[in-house]
């Protein structure tokens, strides 16, 4: 079993996710140049980035990851879409993704189960609808119409569309599950956030809380990825 990941950027890359997932991942790195695939393999992940997911003139293989993004949905082919590679998603399968109205969201925050999510194979865990759990948070963009058909199944205070299921097995995510804290860190440096010590102390301080929640995800999408 192998699963194809699209990083967009160096400082993006699966983080804990390398670690939880059980499985081989064959890392596609298109601002090095290379090709994204028309399909992927035994399963899809797409992790997040700078650019927005309509700025194809700054990320200019978006367009052929959105392809794949909806082969995958169409295939039933096991897909965990990250942040960007949410927003990628959305638009791939007809859904909008704007600039955030509300601003950036960023730090440590909670994420609320939706009644869906009691059933989801990914995100049972969480708890009754209402339960609320803590995920690393950066963006500024905005999913604020989902794809026809799509479930959702977790949302917050300050963006509503938090993550949701699309079809047999595509999730998408605006949160971070696979970002450590030394990860945020460096996201953090690279902006201008007059809070980013503050954020990142924020992150280290509920690492334990990220890992005994996500890590159970990350295995779920594994196991769904093994077993269809």
């Amino acid at each position: 079993m192998r699963i194809t990941v699209i990083e967009h950027e160096a400082e993006a890359g699966l983080g804990y996710l390398a670690q939880w997932l059980g499985l081989d991942c064959e890392v596609v790195r298109p601002y090095l140049g290379e090709d994204v695939p028309a399909r992927a393999r035994d399963g899809l992940i797409v992790l997040g980035g700078a650019a927005a997911a309509w700025e194809d003139e700054r990320s200019p293989w978006q367009p052929a990851t959105r392809d794949l993004l909806r082969r995958a949905v169409d295939d039933a082919t096991p897909t965990l879409a990250v942040c960007l590679g949410a927003q990628l998603l959305t638009m791939a399968c007809g859904g909008t993704v704007e600039r955030g109205a509300n601003g950036l969201e960023v730090g440590a925050r909670e994420v609320v189960a939706l009644p869906a999510a009691a059933s989801d194979r990914l995100l049972s865990g969480i708890g009754s609808p209402g339960s609320t759990a803590v995920a690393v948070q950066y963006h500024q963009d905005a999913m604020t119409r989902l794809p026809d058909g799509a479930v959702p199944l977790m949302t917050g205070s300050q963006y509503p569309n938090q993550a949701y299921r699309l079809g047999e097995a595509a999730w998408a995510v605006q949160f971070h599950p696979e970002a450590t804290p030394e990860i945020f860190a460096s996201w953090t440096a690279d902006s201008d956030l007059d809070a980013a010590e503050d954020l990142n102390a924020e992150v280290k301080a509920a690492e334990r809380a990220l890992v005994a929640t996500w890590r159970p995800v990350a295995r779920a999408f594994a196991g769904v990825v093994r077993n269809g």
